[in-house]
């Protein structure tokens, strides 16, 4: 009995012992919910995980993971499987679970483009609603809704996210950062009013304001870049400079003393060759610089220049003419040909000048600032060799180019050229007088190229700035006028705009036979499919909301507001009668036409039909430097289209002189004769034109 008894005290002694390793063997067995590690973004995955977890979940974590799916689903492009998703979300959320569901439902906005849509919901916001990675999604949110337009609202967000980040993303915030000021005009910099107490936003408005007084002045901007970052060592930026100043801290001036010029100096781009080098040998010697804005008087002195002695310009583009009879590399000047029926190539390099350079251009296209004068002068003693790309192959060319010791290249001007130079490798500096299809970021190579699609991207901003909206395109039915429209339609897409139309036409006679059966042209067309990615629709809360129209036709029953024209004088002499015929005189619809309409000494009767039209020109031919246009015009025999390379010939030589700014000097422009010259981060060069308006039979500055 004793021993009975012993054995059963023992084994009640033992019981709770084993029950408590059950326990907490069982707990060992139970997988710890993970969700809300990644839902503090501490830990990342893809859709397809977040999507499996789901589906083996209940409850809280269930809606965890369904909330990180969704966002995973946003973050691979998977817009409307997100949009589905967020659509099947319980009602019943936690707090942490709301306010997820409440970036989600900003985010998902933003990715249908619907900006005010997702500025509604972020007004309902407040950042102390949130921490941690949501928190920097907040901001995120916030500088994406501004669609990158510098403003003050954007500059806090940006410092407000930089702590929040993890070191290797706070170099894009500080880029993004310095582009918003970047963009700024000094008059809309000296506009803004901060607080007392916003030190870091100080310290970036002084690094501004350094970069507005010596941006012309590379060696005066180091320094000044210096000194600011010992006056605010504990700014973001002095601890990483943005990228485009650090580009600035290593600038080093290229060499111009050995010039090398390839041009096609025989076949059917030699007249288009030999102007270019005309302009720019005459640059060389000391071609009268820009003296400002034209002023109505040179306008209109500009347009009736030419009046005796005229010649129409044709259109063949450059890059499609043949090269051939090679002949020996040309040291000496060429004779000027005589002018012929040449057309102005559609698609040859854009010029620079010898003027001084002007402020940075605001991308919102925002008013220029007043021209600064270049630090680095043009060296007239600098040795010029001159090379027929129609003599030999290119790569022979360039390796005796790279043998005669040339610092610079100038040229090719051909496309296929332009192509055959990217393969090639170089390690010249080359300002390359066009533009290859697929531009390639080389640190030694700066593109130039006047084609009709920077005028229509420049089209694009000027209908913009004058409060168009909706605007339509007619343009020849031709590979020109399809290249035209893409180019117009995604420049449109970036500044915001919606639906772009096209409406195509034939030839002359086709317009004559219009006219004669009095059917007009209709402000109509069909929507133009950009070539930028295009965005899906979403569902949510049952509610579908489509992308941005791509397909709803927009008619002439009031919505189109502008009409851009690509048309020869010939053309539009008959197309703007024929708007008038349907949409009566009276029309709101503003009427803008490219240079490809513009005549030299267009008669009284042709400018009292074109009234109001609004139409784009180099500034050197909008009467900006009378002298020159004089110059050049009796260089080529009063051809318009040979004049307008010969201005390019004349902003080449000033392009190569500044050539390590254009390439390194973010901001850094060169007001020049066929346009206000600046360059992308690719160094491709940018043109800013004139724009002109007929007005009571006279040509005068469009406002």
């Amino acid at each position: 009995m004793v021993q009975s008894t012993f054995f059963r005290l023992k084994a009640a002694r033992c019981l709770p012992v084993v029950l408590a390793a059950l326990l907490f063997a069982g707990c060992g067995t139970q997988a710890p919910d993970q969700s809300s590690a990644h839902m503090q973004g501490t830990a990342q995955a893809d859709s397809g995980f977040y999507l499996s977890q789901m589906q083996q979940s209940t409850d809280d974590t269930k809606t965890n993971w369904q909330l990180l799916a969704i966002r995973a689903l946003l973050k691979e492009g998977k817009s409307q499987q997100a949009g589905e998703l967020f659509n099947q979300l319980p009602q019943e959320l936690t707090d942490t679970q709301r306010k997820e569901q409440s970036l989600l439902a900003v985010e998902l906005k933003l990715v249908q483009k619907d900006f005010a849509g997702a500025q509604a919901l972020l007004d309902k916001l407040k950042p102390a609603d949130f921490e941690g990675n949501q928190l920097a999604r907040y901001w995120q949110a916030q500088i994406d809704a501004s669609q990158g337009r510098p403003s003050l609202a954007l500059l806090r967000a940006l410092i407000a996210q930089e702590p929040l980040l993890a070191a290797k993303d706070k170099q894009k915030n500080i880029d993004a950062t310095w582009q918003s000021l970047s963009s700024m005009t000094p008059e809309q910099a000296q506009a803004l009013v901060i607080n007392a107490d916003e030190n870091v936003l100080q310290g970036w408005l002084d690094l501004q304001r350094v970069w507005f007084d010596n941006r012309t002045d590379p060696n005066m901007l180091k320094a000044g870049i210096g000194d600011w970052q010992t006056r605010y060592p504990q700014n973001p930026g002095a601890k990483m400079l943005p990228t485009a100043l650090t580009n600035v801290q290593n600038f080093k001036p290229a060499s111009t003393n050995k010039i090398a010029l390839l041009l096609p100096l025989n076949g059917q781009a030699a007249v288009y060759g030999r102007a270019i080098q005309q302009g720019f040998e005459a640059a060389k010697n000391g071609a009268p610089a820009v003296s400002g804005p034209a002023t109505p008087v040179q306008v209109a002195q500009a347009a009736t220049a030419g009046d005796a002695d005229v010649v129409s310009p044709s259109q063949a583009p450059v890059d499609e003419l043949t090269q051939t009879q090679p002949a020996a590399p040309v040291e000496a000047p060429v004779t000027a040909p005589e002018a012929t029926q040449a057309s102005e190539p559609a698609e040859t390099a854009a010029p620079a000048n010898t003027a001084a350079p002007v402020s940075a251009p605001d991308p919102q296209a925002q008013p220029a600032a007043t021209p600064a004068v270049a630090s680095t002068p043009a060296n007239p003693s600098a040795e010029l060799k001159i090379y027929d790309t129609s003599s030999q192959p290119l790569d022979q060319i360039l390796n005796q180019v790279q043998q005669d010791g040339a610092s610079i290249v100038v040229g090719p001007l051909l496309k296929g050229n332009v192509e055959e130079l990217m393969r090639s490798n170089t390690a010249l500096n080359v300002l390359a007088l066009n533009q290859p299809e697929s531009v390639q970021s080389r640190a030694n190579i700066c593109y130039f190229a006047l084609s009709p699609e920077d005028e229509a991207r420049d089209a694009a901003h000027h209908m913009w700035d004058q409060g168009r909206r909706a605007p339509l395109l007619l343009v020849p039915r031709s590979s020109l006028g399809d290249r035209v429209t893409t180019a117009f339609a995604d420049e449109w897409q970036k500044l915001g705009g919606g639906t772009v139309l096209q409406q195509k036409f034939g030839s002359t006679a086709e317009l004559k036979m219009g006219i004669n059966g009095g059917s007009g042209i209709a402000l109509t067309g069909t929507p133009v499919a950009s070539s930028l990615p295009q965005q899906q629709g979403v569902t949510i809360g049952g509610l579908t909301i489509p992308a941005p129209p791509t397909d709803a036709q927009i008619t002439g029953g009031g919505n189109v507001d502008a009409a851009y024209i690509l048309a020869t004088p010939n053309e539009i002499a008959l197309i703007k009668p024929m708007i008038a015929m349907r949409t009566g005189s009276h029309s709101s619809a503003a009427l803008y036409a490219s240079s490809r309409s513009a005549q030299g000494g267009a008669g009284p009767d042709f400018r009292l039909e074109m009234e109001g039209l609004q139409f784009s020109e180099i500034p050197m031919l909008a009467g900006s430097n009378p002298a020159l246009m004089q110059q050049a015009l009796g260089s080529v025999n009063n051809d318009y289209s040979l004049a307008r390379l010969y201005a390019m010939g004349v902003d080449a030589w000033a392009l190569a002189n500044h050539f390590a700014q254009m390439r390194q000097v973010p901001g850094f422009e060169i007001s020049g004769n066929t346009g206000d010259l600046s360059a992308t981060p690719d160094c491709v060069i940018n043109r800013k034109l004139s724009w002109l308006k007929y007005q009571q039979g006279q040509i005068v500055p469009a406002s």
